[in-house]
This record gives C-alpha cells, sequence and structure tokens, in this order.
C-alpha cells in the first residue's frame, strides 16, 4: 500500500487473533472491518461474522481481497473512503481494524457516530490516541476525544503492539482498544450531540479556564460564583461535566 495512505500492515498472528476474538467472542450477525488491506484479519473475522463488510480505501487492494476470497458469500468488499460512508446504514454491528493512524480521530468519530448501533469495537490504534480515550480526568491525555469515546462506551487498553508487529513498522508504538458500549448512558441519546458541542467549547483552548472558554452571556452568568469556573475542563469528570452542562442549560 503506498506509504502516502499512511498505513502499517499488522502481521503478528497472535494479536490479529486478538483483535479478531475481542471484536466476536461470539458468532455475529454482521462486523465491519476498517482498513482490510490485504486481509489479514478479514481471514480471522470470516468464521466469527454471518456478514463481514470489509472497507478499503486502496482500489487496488481491495480488488486483492475481492481476488482472495472469491467464493465467500459472507464478504463484502468496499473500495471506499470510511470518512464518507454513513456506518449505520447496515444496522448494529460489531466494528474491528487497524486504523490508519493520520485519520485515527475522524475514523474514531465515526465509529462512535453509530450510537446505539454500535455493539462493541476491537481498533489498533496509536498508543498516543489509545490513551487519550481512556484517559482519566487530570490527566495530561484526558480531552474532547476521552469525552466523546466515554460518554457512549468504556474504553480500554487491552495490549500494547511494538513497532516490529508491523510492516513497515511505524516510528510509534500501538496500542488494542476495546471500546464496549455502557451498560447505562449518563446522557440519554437525543441530548448527546449538543452536549458535545458544549463539551467542544469546554476544551476549545485546553489550558483555559472555564470562565474564559464559555463566553456566552447566559453561561458566564450562570458560572458567577461556581467553583467550576476557575477550573480548566481537563480537572472536570464527566458526571461533573455533564451536571454543569444542565446547570447552565437548564432553562433551554
Amino acid at each position: 500500500m503506498p506509504r502516502r495512505l499512511g498505513q502499517h500492515f499488522l502481521k503478528r498472528a497472535d494479536i490479529l487473533e486478538r483483535i479478531a476474538r475481542l471484536a466476536c467472542p461470539a458468532p455475529e450477525p454482521l462486523v465491519i472491518e476498517i482498513g482490510a488491506g490485504s486481509g489479514s484479519l478479514t481471514r480471522r473475522l470470516l468464521p466469527r461474522a454471518e456478514r463481514l463488510i470489509a472497507i478499503e480505501i486502496d482500489p487496488r487492494l481491495a480488488a486483492r481481497l475481492q481476488a482472495r476470497f472469491p467464493d465467500e458469500p459472507r464478504l463484502a468488499v468496499l473500495a471506499a473512503d470510511v470518512l464518507r460512508l454513513d456506518l449505520t446504514q447496515w444496522g448494529p454491528a460489531v466494528v474491528a481494524g487497524n486504523l490508519p493512524y493520520y485519520i485515527s480521530s475522524p475514523i474514531l468519530e465515526r465509529v462512535l457516530a453509530l450510537g446505539p448501533a454500535l455493539k462493541r469495537a476491537a481498533l489498533l490504534v496509536q498508543q498516543e490516541v489509545a490513551e487519550r480515550l481512556a484517559a482519566a480526568p487530570g490527566s495530561r491525555a484526558y480531552g474532547l476525544l476521552s469525552v466523546r469515546a466515554q460518554l457512549a462506551t468504556t474504553p480500554e487498553i487491552l495490549l500494547r503492539v511494538p513497532p516490529s508487529a508491523f510492516s513497515p513498522p511505524p516510528k510509534v508504538s500501538s496500542a488494542l482498544v476495546r471500546l464496549a458500549p455502557r451498560a447505562e448512558l449518563p446522557l440519554p441519546w437525543s441530548e448527546q450531540p449538543r452536549f458535545l458541542e458544549f463539551a467542544a467549547r469546554c476544551f476549545r483552548h485546553k489550558r483555559k479556564t472555564l470562565r474564559n472558554n464559555l463566553r456566552a452571556p447566559s453561561e458566564q452568568r450562570l458560572l458567577a460564583g461556581s467553583p467550576e469556573a476557575s477550573l480548566r475542563a481537563e480537572q472536570l469528570p464527566l458526571d461533573r461535566l455533564i451536571a454543569l452542562y444542565r446547570r447552565l442549560h437548564r432553562r433551554e
């Protein structure tokens, strides 16, 4: 695959098996694989899926993947950019893949946008991104991506993966992350878009206090005298950030 597409192929069989097992501990009706590449993970997902949609942006690799499994009725290969696809179109799904480093955050946004249709995800990402997904408040890695992921899922880093596990080897380490849907949501799905817009403003300038990031007159008025006014967003656990959102927007 051309380097311009940012793909590093995972070659370690044990890690490929682990991704497939974490994605599908039992057979699944539908699995979406992102960045199918040469089909190393595809081959391991197929026995675990009644239907597997393999998305690959490089048309040459997509053609080779189709040729590798010519008579496999469970497999649909899409030569497409995942960022241009609505992943909800196929219904509830498990998501798996080795995400290209340079677009991992927008791909994660697409995966999380599945909302209640996301059954679980097992994804290999840059270690820094994995740490941001699972970060605790008060840590340097905690930010909007942490809030976005933890609002609907419980991210868990399960394995650190060295550069030597890939061909060609990347310059940074990777990590395998599982996103498991939360049993109980802290906010209903219908409220989450507005809350995330609020959270984005809270984290807009990460080193600034909430008083300096939330500039709407109504927010400034309600923040006055609030203990959160002098804090940075990164200092607030998700439940406290949600409580602040509700307090500042309760009359809307």
